[in-house]
């Protein structure tokens, strides 16, 4: 069995967590996510099973949205909850006006330093084991692209945002920087993601229930991607990693590949006239999920 699973992470789980339980109750190790969610986050994981992980890089992944809950008044070593806070800052006197004033620097392509407590690798080494250390060191600054950053709700030092961003956004260095543009520091108390892509939320299923039933197939996950079906002659030349040349309908650079049973096996590369196979699923792997 493989595919896609949308699972609703609850609080105080890792995402390795939910990995290790999707092995147990799947009876498999080939269990992957696509994008970490922090233990004190909740909301949509995107989770793979089987031979659909090699897949995970194909999916509509972007962009991702978030409703973020940002504390102002103190930083902390980590960004959120979990760290050691530092002392409490007072308040500028109109604190949503602020805001609003310095939310405008946050949106479109914006640099951003990952936090020290992250799983970022420098020299081969993840950046929170080098912070437990008590090490802080220079980090290379990535671009990401912040669509919205926008304050839904204020209730005394705490605002609710929405956040929609590209994969490897920061949103606990959103707000430490955000804080820190204002002067007075904040971190981030709660996060919930209600978006990967096309999948929302309201697709996910509770940990508790999920089942084999709620396998999404390949053939239904990978869209808008286009997907192409082939004659069992043709699957069995892309299993052998040759190319076929082929009328392609779309001017995309990749498309899925469907063998006459209607089950993908494949995502192939479009060069010109031809396909390239990248991705593919060996024919012992049963397709009554594919």
């Amino acid at each position: 069995m493989f595919g896609i699973l949308l699972i609703n992470k609850p609080l105080g789980m890792t995402s390795h967590d939910v990995v290790n339980q999707m092995r147990r109750r799947f009876s498999t190790k080939r269990v992957g996510h696509a994008g970490t969610l922090d233990p004190m986050a909740s909301g949509l994981l995107v989770v793979a099973i089987g031979s659909a992980t090699r897949f995970l890089q194909y999916l509509p992944l972007e962009p991702k949205e978030y409703i973020a809950k940002i504390r102002f008044g103190v930083e902390t070593s980590t960004y959120d909850l979990e760290g050691q806070p530092s002392d409490p800052k007072p308040l500028p006197e109109n604190l949503g006006a602020e805001i609003e004033t310095h939310l405008a620097a946050f949106r479109g392509l914006i640099q951003q330093f990952p936090p020290m407590y992250s799983a970022v690798k420098v020299n081969g080494q993840p950046l929170y084991r080098l912070a437990r250390q008590g090490q802080t060191i220079e980090r290379e600054a990535r671009t990401v692209h912040i669509t919205e950053f926008s304050i839904l709700d204020l209730e005394g030092d705490v605002a609710t945002a929405r956040i929609i961003c590209s994969g490897g956004t920061y949103v606990r260095s959103l707000a430490h920087d955000l804080g820190q543009a204002m002067g007075c520091g904040a971190h981030l108390v709660g996060l919930k993601r209600t978006r990967v892509g096309r999948f929302t939320e309201e697709m996910a299923i509770p940990m508790s229930e999920i089942g084999p039933q709620h396998v999404i197939v390949l053939a239904d996950a990978l869209p808008p991607m286009q997907l192409m079906e082939l004659t069992d002659i043709e699957v069995a030349a892309i299993r052998q990693g040759k190319q076929l040349s082929l009328p392609v309908p779309t001017e995309r650079s990749i498309v899925g590949l469907l063998d006459p049973r209607g089950n993908v096996f494949s995502v192939a590369r479009v060069m010109g006239d031809m396909l390239q196979p990248e991705c593919v699923i060996p024919a012992e792997v049963p397709d009554a999920v594919a």
